[in-house]
């Protein structure tokens, strides 16, 4: 199975033709592959298929009309046109590619192959004649001398009795066709989960023990995952971030929950990443009513949380395991116990009593180990930062496979 379209928008434009059946096996196949999938159909394609078919298979609604008051109101084709990695049309009928080639925006379609920077590209479905014709062909030429690209047509009976050249391809080959269309990112189907921010545990109703962790790390090391290719997963404490692009999220309070999360991940994960600030410990009890202030101390008994990574790094099988380390002293010996002794691939050490590189801060300085080794990595922003930890994890993941 090809991974170069996970994490992938397709949006898949439907014309009229008897082949627009194949457009629903097509979604499919293009969401095995991890891609998600928009629809758009034309007129012409709503008699031959129903959106509610594409809609059910796709998973989000789909868009027929170009002055949609609704979708207008956001400007709803220029969003399409930008949400979109590549566009795909199938099938592609002789009228759809005539209207393209003059460049003319008469429907939702048109206008989004014209509006969109992503790739396009066309998947013909006609009668062999009107493939045949000089009018098709001096289409084609000009679309492909516009950067459009073909799919096909292939050979063989068509639905009229004709044999010859206008057959849609199947779904399959219009898949592999569309994923060559991408170059391959290091992550390209691996399922990582990373978790982020701190944990909130409870006193009573209205007070919590938590840290100054905002999970910016760890909220842009999910971005730089899923900018690699990754399916990916953020399990993110209480935080304000906006969840980024194509990134999954599960919103955990405590660290029980984190934990839990954690664990029911565990069988969908390849790369673990423990990037946030959990709670070591816990109230053994949590009172009912607001504590009231009664006497000048308070005791309060503590009871130890589980451990996230090194349950994670326990389990059989396992993930390759990836922790971090926030420490204000003595930073690589903690560090390289810390990896040992809870038998981590990688740890991702920082030391957060340096000015500017601390929680809540937007720039970052860490100290990558492994078994073998280390690296520094000097201060920079934590998203620049997280595209160059995504690379190295995902270097001695591979090693690790190989």
């Amino acid at each position: 199975m090809s991974t170069r379209l996970a994490n992938r928008r397709i949006l898949l434009g439907v014309t009229g033709g008897i082949a627009a059946y194949k457009s629903a096996e097509l979604i499919r196949r293009l969401r095995d592959h991890g891609a998600e999938v928009r629809v758009v159909m034309t007129p012409a394609a709503c008699e031959f298929i129903t959106p509610l078919t594409l809609q059910a298979l796709s998973g989000n609604p789909v868009h027929l009309d170009l002055l949609d008051p609704a979708a207008e109101a956001g400007m709803g084709h220029i969003e399409l046109a930008r949400w979109a990695d590549a566009v795909l049309v199938a099938p592609a009928s002789a009228d759809f590619m005539a209207r393209l080639a003059q460049g003319m925006a008469d429907d939702l379609l048109t206008t989004l192959c014209l509006a969109t920077a992503a790739r396009i590209a066309l998947a013909p479905a006609m009668n062999q004649g009107m493939w045949a014709d000089p009018a098709t062909a001096a289409n084609v030429a000009t679309l492909r001398e516009r950067g459009i690209h073909l799919f096909g047509p292939a050979a063989g009976a068509q639905a009229c009795g004709d044999i010859g050249p206008g057959r849609m391809l199947e779904p399959d080959q219009l898949v592999t066709e569309t994923a060559a269309l991408f170059q391959s990112r290091l992550l390209d189907g691996v399922r990582v989960t990373i978790t982020a921010g701190p944990t909130r545990e409870a006193l009573d109703p209205v007070r919590y023990l938590s840290n100054h962790s905002s999970g910016k790390m760890g909220f842009a090391l999910a971005a730089a995952a899923a900018d690699a290719g990754a399916i990916t997963t953020l399990i993110a404490g209480p935080v304000t971030l906006c969840t980024p692009e194509r990134v999954q999220r599960i919103d955990v309070e405590s660290a029980q929950q984190m934990y839990d999360a954690a664990m029911q991940q565990l069988a969908s994960t390849d790369i673990f990443i423990a990037a946030a600030a959990v709670a070591d410990y816990r109230p053994a009890q949590v009172a009912g009513q607001k504590i009231k202030k009664q006497s000048e101390t308070l005791t309060i008994e503590l009871v130890r949380n589980p451990d996230i990574v090194a349950s994670v790094a326990a389990a059989r099988p396992r993930p390759f395991t990836v922790g971090f380390a926030a420490e204000t002293d003595a930073l690589l010996d903690h560090a390289r116990d810390k990896l040992e002794r809870k038998r981590l691939d990688m740890l991702i050490a920082n030391d957060v009593s340096v000015p500017g590189i601390g929680f809540n801060s937007d720039d970052n300085a860490v100290t990558v180990l492994w078994a073998q080794g280390e690296l520094a990595l000097a201060q920079c922003s934590k998203r620049q930062l997280a595209t160059e930890l995504v690379a190295l994890v995902a270097r001695h993941y591979r090693l690790q496979l190989a």
